[in-house]
């Protein structure tokens, strides 16, 4: 455990957690929205500094990275907790449940990762990392080789710009073009999700990643409006365009087509370079 970095302290032990866009206003002895952060005597904790759910080598394009550092291994961590509560997440387990954990500190997984000559660095991954952020802050201030996150981009902007600086390349979920979608399905902002992709662009090489969900985000309309919009920034970013599966609490929907994918992925790569 250890101290947070961003919140405020309020009246009667309360803080306000400023990590992101959910501003959770916490009262003594609560929780945030990610159930990982707590106010402990007025104090924010952040719960899970230095405990993992999972540790892996993995290939870079599986993250997905395809366009940075293409047939190289990763060392990959998660831990547990999500500042999103999508009913259809894959990591479920661990990002709206609690396995058990092990202790992992900063100086062990540095070096752990000094001594894999096959891989290129760290990659954040399976839960959602940014609510990890101290952590993950302070093994990427010290880590000499690269530090990849993969993210649901739900971040404030003043925590980003912060650990851009020691980020290497980043994978952003672009959910869907509904701010909508984003308020009912995530419990979030479209707004917040564009805000870290633009910034994050400006800092790193980024890749976006677009679960097409059947008959809810998978319209040709709503492929083509995420792709001008992508290219608005820079239509040089890839698009990952992946098929949903029936997973959590939405197994009620069929899972998606290869043929849905290749037509969206055919209405895309209309308007941006790389699609994959």
């Amino acid at each position: 455990m250890k101290e947070a970095l961003w919140y405020t302290k309020e009246s009667n032990n309360a803080v306000t957690c400023t990590l992101c866009p959910n501003g959770c206003h916490i009262a003594e002895g609560e929780v945030g929205l990610c159930r990982v952060r707590e106010n402990v005597s007025g104090t924010l904790i952040a719960q899970t500094y230095g405990l993992v759910s999972a540790v892996a080598m993995d290939p870079i394009e599986k993250k997905p990275l395809r366009m940075y550092k293409p047939g190289t291994h990763i060392l990959s961590v998660g831990t547990v907790g999500c500042n999103f509560h999508c009913g259809f997440c894959q990591n479920y387990h661990i990002s709206q449940e609690t396995p058990p954990l092990e202790p992992l500190s900063v100086k062990e997984l540095l070096d752990i990762s000094e001594g894999q000559r096959d891989s290129i660095g760290i990659a954040f991954t399976y839960n959602e990392p940014t609510i990890w952020y101290e952590y993950v802050f302070d093994v990427a201030k010290q880590h000499r080789k690269d530090t990849v996150l993969v993210t649901n981009g739900y971040i404030s902007p003043e925590p980003l710009k912060a650990l851009l600086p020691y980020i290497s390349a980043m994978n952003i979920d672009l959910k869907s073009m509904q701010p909508e979608f984003y308020a009912r399905v995530c419990g979030g902002l479209l707004s917040a999700v564009q805000e870290t992709i633009k910034l994050a662009h400006a800092s790193t090489h980024v890749e976006l990643t677009f679960l097409a969900i059947p008959g809810v985000n998978d319209s040709e309309a709503e492929t083509q409006a995420m792709a001008e919009w992508i290219a608005g920034v820079d239509r040089k970013i890839p698009l990952h365009i992946i098929p949903f599966r029936p997973m959590y609490q939405w197994t009620h929907l069929p899972a998606q087509t290869n043929q849905k994918i290749q037509s969206l992925q055919s209405v895309a790569r209309q308007t941006l370079d790389y699609v994959f």
